[in-house]
């Protein structure tokens, strides 16, 4: 799960080439600025680069029917920011702090170029949880594990407290990443890169049927670099 000054900043600060946006049909950095305040959905060309997550049906698992709604950054700035400042999760997310800290954080992915999408995770209707759903091979990431092209990063925290310890993390996670390989064909891997001293999100993805591939430093941390393979879909 990043810091909020190392991964997911680097990630949005990474600029694509005009050329290659273009091919993908994604207007230009003058071009995809929202001008004045921050607020309303995001921009129709953000979902070109993960996918229109906003379609993606609700995942039948064992604790109910979850599904994934891209977050805004006005509409669910107090239910984000009230996470974020949970000692539990500002550990690892580094966004405790006043709600313009949170919302400049989503913000920035909402309007950017779609290679970060944020999003609620909604558990039988109920918002219990955040995710970011990546472009890992397009990200700073890449340049510390042998990315394959389309390879799709997640970060997520589990919101309440209520919800934590009680193996939903594993769940979810397993329910994204079958989410991600259902709808992005040509994703190969789901990988995720949390700070190898959260054990218990270490264990949640190792019992979603993600490996623990390697360890390397980042900003403010050492990752635990977790892959989930296509190929190991049915067996894991």
């Amino acid at each position: 799960m990043p810091p909020a000054d190392s991964d997911t900043e680097d990630t949005l600060d990474l600029r694509l080439p005009p050329d290659f946006l273009a091919l993908l049909g994604i207007p230009g950095e003058s071009e995809s600025r929202a001008p004045g305040p921050v607020a309303g959905p995001p921009a129709a060309h953000s979902t070109a680069l993960v996918g229109r997550i906003a379609d993606w049906a609700a995942a039948g698992t064992c604790a109910g029917a979850f599904r994934l709604v891209p977050a805004h950054a006005d509409r669910d700035l107090a239910l984000v920011s009230h996470w974020m400042n949970d000692p539990a999760v500002a550990a690892f997310w580094e966004l405790a702090g006043e709600p313009s800290l949170t919302r400049r954080h989503i913000a920035a992915q909402t309007f950017g170029d779609g290679r970060s999408v944020p999003c609620l995770g909604l558990l039988d209707g109920r918002a219990m949880s955040y995710w970011e759903i990546y472009r890992a091979d397009l990200d700073p990431l890449a340049r510390h594990y042998p990315a394959r092209p389309q390879d799709i990063g997640i970060h997520l925290l589990i919101g309440g407290g209520t919800d934590r310890g009680r193996g939903l993390g594993g769940t979810l996670i397993r329910a994204v990443a079958d989410l991600i390989l259902q709808h992005r064909p040509a994703c190969t891997r789901v990988v995720a890169e949390p700070d190898i001293r959260n054990t218990a999100s270490v264990a949640a993805f190792l019992g979603a049927g993600f490996r623990l591939s390697a360890e390397f430093p980042l900003p403010g941390k050492r990752a635990a670099l977790m892959v989930r393979d296509r190929a190991l879909r049915r067996v894991l």
